[in-house]
């Protein structure tokens, strides 16, 4: 099957990057309510790498190197061809996987269903903690201001 896209809510570079990023916490009991779970074949089994992570001198300066992260990734094909690919932060074999099936179930028939059940969830779930988090960094801002002082004569 050719890579299809699931446009009307979300593309492939959109649901990759929040399965990679997500906390297994709230990925794995999303996937674990879908109750389809269709057969693949292996083409990578999920393995444990490291990757360099670079960053930008203010965020447009030069290049370089800021450390390393782990990684775990995967990828595998469904009957009908169509290939999944999983990259996930940390060392889980079993969300690499899912982020993998995800991946590829989205680029079939099963999107919509996958979409409503796992992604959209997920993303609301990100959402809502970066909301939280950004609710308490703001508690916590302190706002200065200058007092012009009078001159005297």
């Amino acid at each position: 099957m050719t890579d299809q896209t699931f446009n009307s809510k979300a593309t492939r570079q959109d649901w990759m990057g929040l399965l990679a990023r997500a906390p297994e916490s709230a990925l794995m009991p999303l996937w674990d309510k879908y109750e389809v779970r269709p057969n693949f074949e292996w083409l990578r089994s999920p393995e444990v790498g490291g990757v360099m992570v670079r960053g930008r001198t203010g965020g447009t300066g030069a290049r370089f190197n800021l450390g390393e992260m782990t990684v775990t990734r995967c990828s595998l094909v469904l009957k009908d061809g169509t290939v999944g690919h999983g990259y996930v932060q940390g060392r889980s074999k079993s969300k690499a996987q899912a982020a993998a099936l995800i991946d590829a179930l989205m680029q079939t028939s099963a999107a919509g269903a996958v979409h409503d059940q796992v992604i959209a969830p997920l993303k609301g779930q990100m959402q809502s903690a970066r909301t939280d988090r950004a609710s308490k960094a703001a508690a916590t801002k302190v706002a200065f201001f200058t007092m012009a002082r009078g001159e005297e004569t």
